[in-house]
């Protein structure tokens, strides 16, 4: 459906990853190889933290329906800012309308979110859905993705305090509402938070089969396997990526992340747990 890549480590240029890579979200947006579509040309978006910004401070972001191999404004963008976190997101459109206000990521406060896949007959489900969201919330819905509508009814049920759990409930509540419309597996993607510090990753579906997710290997076992490729100097010691799918060929550069599970990259590095398995 999309593509999607977060990144957490030293402050970097975001067009390191999304424009220079092998295999860049931008090639990506052009020729997915993994993707359920090839092309993701839908819109795009980028959002970051600024490097030396306050913690809990809002994330600043930029969005745009253009593709993104096409929008001069991003290659700008990508190559002026400087960040130690942040995600980016080409999309392909599964049926709400190419509008700005549907290109991920989207933003609360201090916290971003971002999918790739869909809740299946979203628009019979959407009704029930949006009832699930707090009034409170409810005014800051702007577009009319399943994306946008499960990252607030996420928010509804705690995401601020406990990310896991708040998802895991999110998720639940769009099964049991799809079980009584006698929609089949409602819930297909992989999922990404962040609240500027920290990055939780889901990868999960109904019928456990979900779309692809990729952590990077360490940089410091990266540069021991591979000591006479350049590349790898542009990165600090702590760098680190989520990717929909890998950004180069390079073996053991990148590592499938498990069904059913959440990812998280915080200033330990990346560990992973199950997510929502079952018995």
């Amino acid at each position: 459906m999309c593509r999607w890549l977060a990144y957490a480590g030293e402050p970097l240029t975001p067009g390191t990853l999304i424009l220079e890579t092998q295999h860049s979200l931008v090639a990506q947006s052009l020729h997915s190889p993994m993707g359920k579509e090839t092309v993701n040309g839908d819109g795009f978006g980028i959002g970051w933290y600024p490097a030396g910004g306050v913690p809990g401070a809002a994330p600043a972001f930029f969005r745009s329906v253009e593709p993104a191999w096409h929008d001069e404004n991003l290659r700008e963008l990508a190559h002026a800012i400087h960040s130690p976190l942040f995600f980016a997101h080409v999309r392909a459109a599964a049926g709400p309308p190419i509008q700005q206000t549907n290109c991920h990521p989207f933003r609360h406060e201090n916290w971003l979110f971002m999918h790739n896949g869909a809740l299946r007959e979203f628009g019979l489900m959407k009704r029930d859905i949006m009832l699930g969201i707090d009034p409170a919330l409810f005014p800051a819905v702007h577009g009319t993705t399943d994306s946008e509508a499960m990252f607030y009814l996420a928010l509804t049920l705690g995401l601020r305090t406990d990310p896991v759990g708040a998802m895991a409930e999110a998720i639940r509540e769009v099964e049991r509402i799809g079980r009584a419309l006698s929609i089949p597996n409602p819930v297909q993607g992989t999922f990404a938070v962040t609240d500027g510090s920290r990055i939780w990753a889901f990868r999960y579906s109904t019928e456990h089969r979900s779309r692809t997710l990729f952590y990077s290997e360490e940089m410091d076992t990266l540069r021991a396997t591979y000591p006479d490729l350049d590349r790898l100097r542009v990165f600090g010691a702590n760098a680190r990526v989520i990717v929909s799918e890998p950004l180069t060929d390079l073996p053991g550069a990148f590592i499938e992340v498990p069904e059913s599970t959440v990812a998280v990259l915080d200033a330990s590095g990346y560990h992973q747990e199950p997510f929502l398995r079952a018995a």
